[in-house]
């Protein structure tokens, strides 16, 4: 007895898939930009997400790891995983690069001194080199969340279970190769921070030591922006640009806020424009509303409706709902 194949379409079902297929390849044109034919490979967003569990060993290590990490077992454990972080990011460098100049893997190992391969080995080794000091700044944010949060048990639990350290962890390595130029894979590595905590970073931020971000749900700090040291940001906070109507003429210019020193930040409070400076010490209270700078010291407060309380009024005897005859 012969069956039939689930895959294999038949009678009106593989008449439909056949019109559906006619339909969607006939609207693929030069100037749809939502497809992505004869190109180069795109760089992988599972294997960044890779990257970004690798990386998160080296930094914390003992926290993630599948086996236990000691003393004696440190330095081979962190040497392999070094090694494999290295294959990782060379390999999706090295796709960005031949995405960006769209050529082929085969043509870019044909490049020479100048081509892909050799540019990818250059960055990635530049990249390493940073990761001793992302690690020391977010020893400095751990400490932050955890000297800013009595809620806070321990810092292995800020670790563990913070949002904020996780889009900071996240955006620190991503930053280090945005400033490399590296395409694509600094903004798929914080908006993988963005969809797993609610962060939205961008990787072009600059942002100091001893950072912490409180809840964090609802966060956006935008491409441009610069914050100092120990600052503190609640849920719900935005440093953005002004209107960009201008679309891509704004690209390269300075959009957004400058947030200096010592600066806590409530929640809901947006601050806009790139000409817009927070000063050292500065407190923003929830629900502000910024498109100019403040001066350094002052405290920015928003007078809300004050809540009128009345009393509360009895409950009413319910009818008699009892029908007459």
């Amino acid at each position: 007895m012969t069956q039939n194949n689930p895959s294999q379409p038949q009678g009106e079902d593989g008449q439909l898939i056949d019109g559906l297929v006619d339909e969607l390849v006939g609207a693929l044109g030069p100037d749809d930009r939502l497809q992505h034919l004869n190109k180069a490979f795109l760089p992988k967003r599972a294997r960044v997400i890779d990257g970004i569990e690798l990386l998160r060993q080296v930094v914390f290590p003992g926290f993630f790891d599948e086996e236990r990490v000691t003393p004696k077992n440190a330095r081979e454990h962190i040497d392999e995983l070094l090694t494999k972080i290295r294959d990782l990011f060379y390999d999706q460098i090295l796709q960005g690069l031949c995405y960006e100049r769209n050529v082929t893997r085969d043509q870019a190992e044909d490049d020479g001194d100048d081509g892909c391969t050799c540019k990818a080995h250059e960055l990635t080794d530049q990249f390493l080199k940073t990761i001793p000091e992302q690690r020391r700044r977010l020893t400095l944010d751990v400490k932050a969340a955890f000297d800013g949060d009595p809620a806070a048990v321990s810092t292995d639990e800020a670790i563990f279970s913070y949002p904020g350290i996780d889009a900071i962890f996240i955006q620190r390595a991503a930053h280090e190769l945005y400033k490399l130029r590296v395409p694509l894979i600094p903004r798929i590595m914080t908006e993988v921070a963005h969809s797993e905590t609610g962060i939205d970073i961008h990787p072009g931020a600059i942002i100091g030591s001893s950072f912490f971000i409180d809840h964090g749900t609802g966060v956006v700090i935008g491409e441009t922006t610069t914050i100092g040291d120990h600052v503190k940001v609640y849920q719900g906070v935005t440093l953005g640009a002004l209107s960009t109507k201008g679309g891509q003429d704004w690209r390269g210019m300075k959009r957004h806020p400058t947030i200096q020193n010592n600066v806590t930040i409530y929640p809901n409070a947006t601050i806009l424009g790139g000409e817009t400076v927070i000063g050292d010490g500065c407190v923003v209270n929830g629900g502000a509303f910024l498109t100019h700078s403040v001066e350094p010291g002052h405290t920015v407060r928003v007078d809300h409706p004050q809540p009128q309380l009345r009393p509360q009024r009895k409950a009413r005897k319910p009818k008699d709902q009892t029908p007459s005859n």
